[in-house]
C-alpha cells in the first residue's frame, strides 16, 4: 500500500498539468473522495480513475515478470476509495487486496505470455477481474454476488500495448478504466445482475478472447507455494521492468571500471525476447518513450549511476550526451536467457571501450525482486523520495508511513493526511 500511495502522489505530480486540463474540460461532479495525491474530492467514479491515471503514469508501480502485470495499481486505485466510503479499516482492505492480488496474477500467468504475444495489457485485462474481486470480498459481497461481479469483469475487461509504442501517453489508461470497470462490475453485481455461469470458457468466454483459444489451464492459486503479492517486485528504477535488468549492468560496470561515457564505443545487450519488441528504440520522443526503451534506460543509468525520476523526466529525456549514449546501445533476444524466462529476468551487458576492451556483466534478478529485495531501509528511502518529489516533506511523509502500521486506523485517516499534508505542486 505505501507503494501505490507513493507512487500514485508522484504520478499526480509528474501528470499535474495534465490532470488540471482534464478536469477543467470534464468538468467532474464534485464529492468526497479523495484524489490521491491532489487537493480535489471527486464523485467516487471521478476518483477511482484518476486514481489509476495517476498510479501507473510514472510505470512505477508494482508487478510481476511471470504475470507481465502490474498488480497493485487497479487494485488499490478502487479500495481506497471505496473503503473511504464505507468506513473501512486498513487490516480488513488490505486483505481484500491480496485476494485481489491473487486473482489478477492467477488470471494472467494463466494466459501468459501468449496473451501479449495478442497484443494485449493484462494490467488492464486480468487487473480488472483482481479489482473487482478485491472489492467484493472488502465490501462483504455474498458467494452469488461475488460471482457475478467477477462475470461482469470479465465482460469488461480490455487493454491494449499498442499504447507503448510511438511516444503514446495512454499506457496509464489502461490501468485508470480496469479500476474504473471493475467498480461498474461491483455495482452491477449487487443490483443483482446475473453473469454467465461460465464466464472463462467455451469459443465466446473470457479465454477464448484472451489468448485465442479454448483449452487453456487455469493455475491453482498460491502457485508454488506463496501468495502473488509476495511474487511481486518492487521498482527501484523508474522505467518498464524489461530495462531493469541492463540498468543494473551498466552501473555495475560504470562503477567497477570507473568509466564515462566518453570510454564508451558501444553497448549491446542480450535479453529475453519479450523485453525487445517495442523496447529496443533509440529515437526517443519524450518521457513515456524512454521509460520504454531498454536503450534509453541504459544510457542515463551509465551516465548517472542511477535511473530515478529525474532521468525520465520530460525535461531529462532532452539531454544531448544521453541520447548520444542511446544511439550506441543495441538490443537483441538471447535464446538461453528467453528460454530461462519468466523464472530469470536476465540480461547481459557486452561493453566496447574506446580503447578496445570489452567488458561483460549479466543480471539475473535486479534490485526489487522477491530473490533481490529492497531492505526495509532503501524501501524508505524510495518511498520518501517519491513523496519529496510531490511535495511531502520528509515529516509529513513520514506520518502517512507511520499511520499505515498504526492498529485499528481506517483509511478514512489515512487518506485525510493526503489532503492535509498535500502542497500544490508546479507544473512537470
Amino acid at each position: 500500500m505505501l507503494d501505490y500511495v507513493a507512487v500514485t502522489t508522484a504520478g499526480a505530480k509528474f501528470q499535474n498539468k495534465k490532470i488540471k486540463d482534464y478536469i477543467a474540460f470534464a468538468n467532474p461532479e464534485q464529492g468526497e473522495f479523495t484524489v490521491i495525491g491532489t487537493k480535489e474530492t471527486l464523485a467516487l467514479k471521478e476518483a477511482v480513475f484518476l486514481n489509476g491515471l495517476n498510479a501507473h503514469a510514472l510505470d512505477f508501480d508494482d508487478g510481476t515478470n511471470s504475470g507481465i502485470i502490474h498488480l497493485g495499481s487497479p487494485i488499490f486505485s478502487l479500495l481506497l476509495p471505496l473503503a473511504q466510503r464505507y468506513d473501512v479499516k486498513i487490516e480488513d482492505m488490505l486483505k481484500a487486496a491480496v485476494i485481489g492480488y491473487e486473482t489478477s496474477y492467477t488470471m494472467a500467468v494463466s494466459i501468459q505470455p501468449g496473451h501479449k504475444a495478442l497484443g494485449y495489457h493484462a494490467t488492464g485485462t486480468c487487473g480488472v477481474l483482481g479489482a473487482a474481486i478485491a472489492a467484493s470480498y472488502m465490501l462483504d459481497f455474498s458467494e452469488e454476488e461475488r460471482y457475478n461481479a467477477f462475470a461482469a469483469a470479465c465482460v469488461s475487461a480490455t487493454g491494449m500495448l499498442k499504447v507503448l509504442d510511438d511516444g503514446s501517453e495512454l499506457k496509464p489508461y489502461n490501468v485508470a478504466k480496469a479500476a474504473l470497470l471493475a467498480l461498474t462490475s461491483i455495482q452491477l453485481a449487487k443490483a443483482g445482475f446475473k453473469g454467465h455461469p461460465d464466464p472463462l470458457g467455451g469459443n465466446r468466454g473470457y479465454f477464448r478472447m484472451m489468448t485465442g483459444k479454448e483449452d487453456i489451464e487455469l493455475k491453482p492459486v498460491v502457485l508454488n507455494g506463496t501468495y502473488a503479492i509476495q511474487k511481486t517486485y518492487t521498482k527501484p528504477y523508474a522505467s518498464c521492468r524489461y530495462t531493469h535488468p541492463s540498468i543494473e549492468a551498466v552501473i555495475e560496470l560504470r562503477n567497477e571500471y570507473g568509466l564515462t561515457a566518453g570510454d564508451v564505443e558501444s553497448i549491446h545487450i542480450k535479453t529475453y525476447s519479450l523485453a525487445v519488441s517495442g523496447h529496443d528504440h533509440v529515437d526517443i520522443l519524450g518521457s513515456y518513450s524512454a521509460k520504454m526503451s531498454i536503450p534509453y534506460s541504459a544510457a542515463a543509468g551509465f551516465l548517472y549511476g542511477k535511473a530515478g525520476l529525474q532521468e525520465f523526466s520530460e525535461a531529462g529525456v532532452q539531454d544531448k550526451v544521453v541520447l548520444d549514449l542511446t544511439k550506441r546501445v543495441t538490443v537483441v533476444p538471447d535464446e538461453e536467457i528467453s528460454a530461462a524466462f519468466p523464472a530469470v529476468q536476465a540480461a547481459v551487458v557486452e561493453l566496447k571501450t574506446t580503447d578496445n576492451r570489452t567488458l561483460e556483466k549479466r543480471v539475473d534478478f535486479p534490485k526489487g525482486e522477491p530473490e533481490n529485495p529492497l531492505s526495509d531501509e532503501e524501501f524508505k528511502e524510495r518511498y520518501h523520495g517519491l513523496m519529496d518529489y510531490a511535495g511531502i516533506g520528509r515529516e509529513a511523509g513520514s506520518r502517512i508511513f507511520d499511520t499505515v502500521y498504526r492498529e485499528n486506523v481506517s483509511v478514512r485517516e489515512i487518506l485525510e493526511l493526503f489532503i492535509t499534508e498535500r502542497q500544490e505542486p508546479a507544473d512537470e
